[in-house]
């Protein structure tokens, strides 16, 4: 039930939440989703109702002509706009090293350059398609619950209105870190374990499995649609995580780790990813690889002179306040596959 330690126990996470967007964004405090069953209620919020209306209706990506054009899709961060996060900004920066360069001028606010640390091109807070000199177009696009897909360019506008894309904190289905739960909702189902923790119930479980396949249905239906338009379409996501299981089909999970169902209560439910759902032809390719990981940890290891069994916080935190997707030892594998 609902009780004044709950009550304030949102409103000091809503607090939290508003931290993570960087002015002259702002939090939209209904858009605060904590656990399974905020995100699934979210589907239908006025807001996310009409972006997957327009992502998988009406969005029409305007690209250079090319003989090869690539959709990298990446994960969503904490940092709302994505391009401003450590991980964005140290991929969009490998990529501008590369030399491709951006098509046009469509960057984030002012406020948000003048804040981009002098180790960054301007760049990495540009929004268009990028082109390298051999005629490759790179076109960026997000994996983000409730969103399931935020091309680059609608990250701060759609359709002459704001983006939820820079309104939002969704860290409701990470099961694993324990606070992924909503006690102030009547549904509620899990079981506190501590002061800080929270083990999940049949009612998270099951919103789980309901939003988890939402979204692969989702971007399933934005790639039927668009993905012909793409040469080669990879999801640059961490092994074992979400973003990557809304993606897998069910002849890649087990050799990625990642579950194919979900036990609830006394059913066993089934998840699906978008490649279960699209032809062949269009399917998304899911890098790193867990060997490629291997190797970046030896690679870590040598680079900062130590053995690979001490490198892990390093690792973990991508070299600062990211995740391994941003490691160059990583990136060097997401070069070779956009060069080959």
């Amino acid at each position: 039930m609902h009780n004044t330690v709950t009550i304030n126990d949102r409103a000091r996470r809503v607090t939290e939440s508003a931290r993570k967007i960087r002015a002259p964004f702002t939090l939209d405090e209904s858009l605060c989703l904590y656990s399974p069953q905020d995100n699934v209620e979210s589907l239908s919020h006025p807001r996310i109702a009409d972006w997957i209306n327009y992502v998988t209706r009406d969005y029409d990506p305007k690209l250079p002509k090319a003989e090869r054009r690539i959709l990298l899709l990446m994960s969503c961060t904490k940092t709302k706009p994505y391009p401003f996060s450590s991980e964005h900004k140290a991929i969009n920066q490998r990529l501008l090293d590369e030399g491709f360069k951006p098509v046009a001028r469509n960057y984030l606010p002012q406020e948000l350059q003048a804040q981009l640390e002098d180790t960054y091109s301007q760049d990495v807070l540009n929004l268009s398609p990028m082109v390298s000199e051999s005629g490759t177009v790179i076109h960026r696009a997000v994996i983000s619950e409730p969103m399931a897909y935020v091309p680059y360019e609608s990250i701060a506008t759609y359709e002459g209105k704001p983006s939820p894309a820079t309104a939002y904190d969704d860290p409701g289905l990470f099961e694993k870190r324990g606070n992924a739960v909503s006690p102030w909702r009547m549904d509620c189902t899990a079981t506190a374990i501590s002061k800080t923790r929270w083990k999940w119930g049949v009612e998270e479980l099951r919103h789980y499995v309901i939003m988890h396949n939402a979204m692969a249905e989702t971007l399933a239906k934005v790639l039927a649609r668009i993905g012909r338009l793409y040469t080669d379409r990879i999801a640059w996501v961490a092994p074992g995580l979400t973003h990557r299981s809304f993606v897998l089909g069910r002849d890649e999970r087990a050799a990625n780790k990642i579950v194919a169902s979900r036990q609830v209560g006394s059913e066993r439910l089934g998840l699906v990813g978008a490649n279960d759902l699209l032809p062949a032809e269009l399917r998304i390719e899911c890098l790193p690889t867990s060997s490629h990981c291997k190797d970046a940890i030896q690679r870590l290891a040598k680079r900062l002179g130590t053995d690979p069994s001490r490198v892990g916080g390093t690792y973990s935190r991508g070299g600062t306040d990211a995740t391994p997707l941003a490691l160059p030892e990583l990136l060097d594998v997401l070069i070779r596959r956009i060069k080959q």
